[in-house]
């Protein structure tokens, strides 16, 4: 265990934050910590961004090392961490002995390279992910993932759960942010299968107030595979419980391609998951599930 974890910290009722970016998103973190009761500083480069926050009590601070030095507990969320380094190159010295939670968006690897930067400066870090909208920041919608040392994480968990249910996943400081996109890459997957899919019923004047209902309770079916299908990637059995083998799906897939083509419906979004089909069973598992394309995405070199 390093020794750059924060001293305890006050009562999470009483505890002061500072928040450093006030987008959107951070205008609702900030905002979710001034509902809840906790002195807020706050700090952005255009400072009128802060004007609505203070009029809700919050404390502007006139600059970046004002605002680190007056919270035990430090937010960002920036534009990316290019510009965390930029915005807190200034105040690391500010930030010994205190908390950064770094949420914002980024890739594992720059959440690795972030907190060995933090250890470095002598201050405690946890990377984040947020699961939310700005407007579900605070509610019960909202949760929010964090990975790095867990003393840091549970010496600060009541506070950060003001924000959403707070997820620690993990002391590998890259598991937030790989957790993060994996979630992001399911929802814009069924994104991208309910916009095919609207385009091909637009293209037969189906209206879409009609449609909707079908492709909701089909999608709703549908997801309840996805626990067996989690249990064939952890095991690698991809024969275990076939109902309908990738064989016949990949000769079948081709209908869809074809359809959305004679319909005038770009097939771009699935032309790539036919090809991983086809290359599936040429390589001799065509008797086995959908699953195990699976295989084919993985890099384990």
């Amino acid at each position: 265990m390093s020794n750059t974890s924060a001293p305890a910290p006050a009562p999470a009722s009483a505890a002061p934050v500072t928040v450093l970016g006030l987008g959107a998103m951070g205008q609702a973190l900030a905002t979710a910590f001034l509902t809840a009761g906790h002195p807020t500083t706050v700090w952005n480069r255009t400072p009128d961004k802060a004007d609505p926050l203070v009029a809700l009590g919050a404390v502007r601070a006139g600059d970046v090392t004002a605002a680190v030095a007056a919270s035990p507990l430090v937010i960002a969320c920036i534009l990316d961490y290019a510009s965390v380094y930029e915005t807190l190159a200034p105040a690391t010295g500010a930030l010994a002995g205190r908390t950064l939670v770094n949420l914002t968006t980024g890739t594992p690897a720059e959440a690795r390279e972030a907190a060995e930067w933090a250890a470095s400066h002598g201050f405690a870090y946890l990377d984040g992910g947020i699961m939310a909208v700005p407007p579900g920041i605070g509610t019960e919608q909202a949760f929010i993932l964090y990975s790095g040392e867990r003393e840091v994480f549970d010496a600060h968990r009541e506070v950060l759960e003001r924000l959403g249910a707070a997820h620690f996943a993990g002391a590998e400081p890259g598991l937030a942010a790989l957790l993060d996109i994996a979630l992001l890459s399911g929802m814009y997957g069924l994104f991208s299968g309910v916009f095919h899919a609207l385009a091909l019923a637009d293209s037969a004047n189906v209206p879409a107030a009609e449609f909707v209902p079908l492709l909701s309770s089909w999608i709703g079916a549908m997801a309840t595979a996805v626990p067996h299908m989690a249990h064939q990637v952890e095991t690698g059995d991809y024969a275990d419980g076939v109902v309908s083998n990738i064989g016949m799906q990949a000769a079948a897939f081709g209908n869809l391609l074809r359809a959305s083509e004679e319909q005038g419906v770009r097939p771009d979004l699935f032309t790539a998951l036919h090809s991983l089909m086809q290359e599936r069973v040429a390589g001799g598992h065509g008797a086995e599930d959908l699953t195990g394309v699976v295989e084919l995405l993985r890099n384990r070199a």
